[in-house]
């Protein structure tokens, strides 16, 4: 592990691989870290210089959930400061779920930074323009268990929150399933939870998405449910000239579901 100074934060992030080309940076999404990618390291990392960074305040810093700057905006400016520091020109950046929100962010604020673009079911929500029947039974939104896991965080109840969280995206079950590796890293980073109840994250907008000029590879599960299905295929239908691909079988952790075929998915589009 080593670390870099961004906006006053020691940013933590994992290098691995020698490629030739530009780095592929990795962003994870809610409560994960830089070891989210594990199960995808070996195949990337032969093909490319590959890094993933943990954001402010997850794992391996164990915060306590108190302070303001747990926000999707501080979190863009630390990945753009990141790529800066950095120092070696333009990066290919892969992000998922909330990760992919901040992927797209950056390619909107600083296309100069990036070369190409991987979302992986990025999350957030859309606007009025883009808006779609995306309700499933059963699946409250995404966005609307966040509080209430948060009040169980508060109350002491780490479990009971991050089966709310994770049971909410794949399905019931899914928590209980989990292997305690997997568990682990979850439990590592859940007091962020707490702050991304008033992270400011921002609707995905039409305008925005047609603005994106960074080549952009979207991917998706085949099986995964509620709005997380939905997002990557509507922004697919408006970032210009974008890639999408499905991994039957999977959802939304699809790349720990299906490592090779999620890898070989992403080094064919940043080869082209």
């Amino acid at each position: 592990m080593q670390t870099i100074k961004v906006n006053g934060y020691d940013m933590a992030y994992l290098e691995l691989g020698q490629g030739k080309g530009p780095p592929l940076l990795c962003v994870h999404g809610t409560l994960g870290d830089f070891r989210t990618w594990n199960a995808v390291l070996g195949p990337l990392s032969k093909q490319h210089r590959l890094i993933t960074l943990s954001l402010r305040r997850f794992f391996p810093e164990h915060w306590d959930g108190i302070g303001n700057d747990y926000l999707m905006a501080q979190h863009v400016s630390d990945v753009i400061g990141f790529i800066e520091t950095l120092g070696a020109g333009p990066v290919d950046l892969m992000g998922h779920s909330r990760g992919g929100h901040i992927g797209f962010r950056v390619a909107q604020a600083r296309p100069d930074l990036l070369r190409k673009l991987v979302l992986a079911e990025p999350g957030g929500d859309l606007d009025a323009t883009l808006k779609t029947a995306t309700a499933v039974p059963g699946f409250a939104p995404i966005g609307a268990r966040i509080p209430m896991a948060a009040e169980k965080i508060r109350n002491g109840d780490i479990d009971g929150a991050l089966a709310l969280f994770v049971d909410g995206i794949d399905g019931d079950g899914t928590w209980a399933r989990l292997p305690a590796a997997p568990k682990q890293q979850l439990r590592d980073n859940i007091f962020t939870l707490i702050g991304q109840v008033g992270e400011n994250r921002k609707p995905f907008t039409k305008s925005e998405a047609e603005q994106i000029r960074t080549p952009t590879l979207l991917i998706g599960g085949g099986d995964t449910r509620g709005a997380l299905s939905t997002i990557w295929r509507v922004m697919a239908e408006h970032i210009p000239d974008a890639r999408a691909a499905v991994i039957p079988g999977t959802r939304h952790w699809m790349f720990e579901q299906a490592p090779q075929e999620f890898s070989e998915i992403v080094i064919e589009f940043l080869a082209a």
